[in-house]
């Protein structure tokens, strides 16, 4: 399962953080001091695919102040509901398991409001690739009208692989139809993982994560919660001004 690893910092020379609106700030990591970086999102559901199920795993990290509810907690989130499974997307279903779709709409039906994690594409880019007739735009059309106007954070994928269905070229397909479709919805942001994720933290499946890498993974999504949806109001970007090359994103 690789060694265990403190809670990550941001990787030397990363810019990138959270892509929305017209820029994006690429600021240090959420701590448990005061002066850390807080979010306003009280409740958070994350949905997510087999990528998430290290994330809460105590095999992968036995240290429960690792995980990603602990790592929530720690941004300032009271109540966290965790819906991962392996092999999820948002149309297709795996073994009876609910796709995220149906997850989300099961929740918002029984009174859910909050926030919502999104860590999907994985599954769902792939789907497309091997014949699927529903694209890449209309699963992330599909998700955000379930949320609607609810702060969304998705976090978009990276892969090892050279070629298939869960190639980086598909990987690529998947987070530029985010950033397509964050510009048309204000109350959605996207995690740029695939600028933080360090190949020594993939498994040798070139998908998954070791210990380490899910350290790394849970840290900087909660830090990007914040970051995305800041107690404090609005947190300007050290590159503000910058042009964004690709709409949402800032890199």
């Amino acid at each position: 399962l690789g060694g265990t690893l403190a809670p990550a910092r941001w990787p030397a020379g990363a810019r990138a953080l959270v892509a929305s609106g017209p820029s994006a700030p690429g600021l240090p990591p959420a701590s448990a001091s005061s002066s850390g970086p807080r979010t306003t999102c009280q409740s958070v559901v994350h949905i997510g695919d087999s990528t998430s199920e290290g994330l809460t795993s105590p095999d992968y990290l036995p240290d429960p102040r690792q995980r990603i509810t602990a790592q929530y907690a720690m941004i300032g989130v009271k109540r966290t509901i965790m819906e991962v499974s392996g092999g999820r997307s948002i149309v297709e279903t795996l073994l009876g398991q609910p796709n995220a779709y149906s997850v989300a709409q099961q929740l918002v039906r029984a009174g859910y409001r909050g926030c919502w994690v999104l860590a999907l594409g994985t599954n769902d880019t792939a789907d497309v690739y091997v014949g699927s007739n529903v694209g890449l735009t209309a699963r992330i059309q599909r998700m955000m009208s379930v949320i609607g106007d609810e702060p969304v954070m998705w976090v978009n994928v990276k892969s090892l692989l050279a070629d298939g269905p869960y190639s980086e070229h598909n990987m690529q397909l998947w987070n530029a139809a985010l950033l397509r479709a964050c510009s048309r919805y204000p109350n959605m942001k996207v995690f740029n993982w695939a600028a933080f994720a360090r190949p020594q933290w993939f498994i040798s499946d070139g998908i998954h994560y070791t210990s380490a890498g899910y350290a790394a993974r849970s840290n900087l999504i909660a830090t990007a919660l914040a970051y995305a949806f800041p107690r404090t109001g609005p947190v300007v970007s050290p590159l503000a001004g910058e042009p964004s090359r690709q709409g949402c994103l800032v890199d």
